[in-house]
């Protein structure tokens, strides 16, 4: 019998599940680490369960991970990986940020990358090291911001743009491509965790700003934009608020 390789995928959210079933389909051993899911979000843990794929809530750490991996992929995880595991998986730990590194780097970027009013945006599979998203470029692909973008479509089609090149990026990551470096970026374009602007209309803003917030912040079931403490699901009802 051939012993599978094993690898280890930190993931969430459906991407995190599309993951786990191209490494299955791939004859890979996975054990994955992941967070628990509300009830409108993909569960990576459920569906771990269905194809018998062992699983930890826990941050991954040297003192918890089960294996030395062939390699680690992150796909949508929900903690920063520190520096003692990237060193155990030898360089071979990749990440999916949905941005053209290295703008918006950090979380929400595709919300900010709209609410900015950028033209286009991307993914990029990188390298994970020290830093947050600075990891050399493995593979980046940009895409067009429709005008009748919402959160919730943009990020779809992102991300399933994305995953139709995870088996590719992984065969370079075993083939040791080193990437390429990012260039320097500007530090105003990285962005923490938080709901941007508090998810609060200012009005101060032009119309076509406070257009595309309403539409970056359109994610159901989570809060819509806000003004003078009502919700605001398009821009209409601005004005009578």
């Amino acid at each position: 019998m051939v012993t599978k390789q094993k690898v280890i995928l930190c993931g969430f959210n459906w991407t995190g599940c599309k993951a786990l079933r191209l490494l299955l389909e791939n004859n890979y051993e996975v054990f994955v680490y992941t967070s628990p899911s509300p009830n409108y979000v993909n569960n990576l843990a459920v569906y771990c369960e269905e194809n018998n794929v062992a699983y930890s809530f826990e941050k991954i750490s040297l003192e918890n991970i089960p294996f030395k991996p062939l390699f680690i992929a992150s796909i949508y995880y929900r903690y920063i990986i520190a520096e003692p595991i990237i060193a155990y998986a030898s360089g071979k730990i990749f990440n999916l940020h949905p941005s053209l590194l290295p703008d918006y780097r950090g979380c929400s970027s595709l919300t900010w990358a709209m609410i900015n009013g950028e033209k286009r945006c991307g993914f990029t599979f990188h390298y994970i090291n020290k830093g947050v998203d600075t990891g050399n470029i493995i593979l980046q692909k940009e895409m067009l911001i429709e005008d009748f973008d919402t959160q919730v479509t943009l990020y779809n089609r992102v991300m399933f743009e994305s995953m139709k090149y995870f088996n590719e990026v992984v065969k370079q990551v075993l083939a040791g491509d080193p990437g390429y470096a990012q260039p320097d970026a500007d530090e105003s374009k990285y962005f923490k965790r938080g709901c941007p602007h508090q998810g609060i209309i200012a009005d101060d803003w032009n119309i076509a700003k406070k257009k595309r917030f309403v539409r970056a912040m359109l994610y159901p079931p989570l809060p819509e934009a806000r003004y003078n403490n009502g919700e605001i699901a398009k821009l209409t009802d601005f004005f009578q608020v």
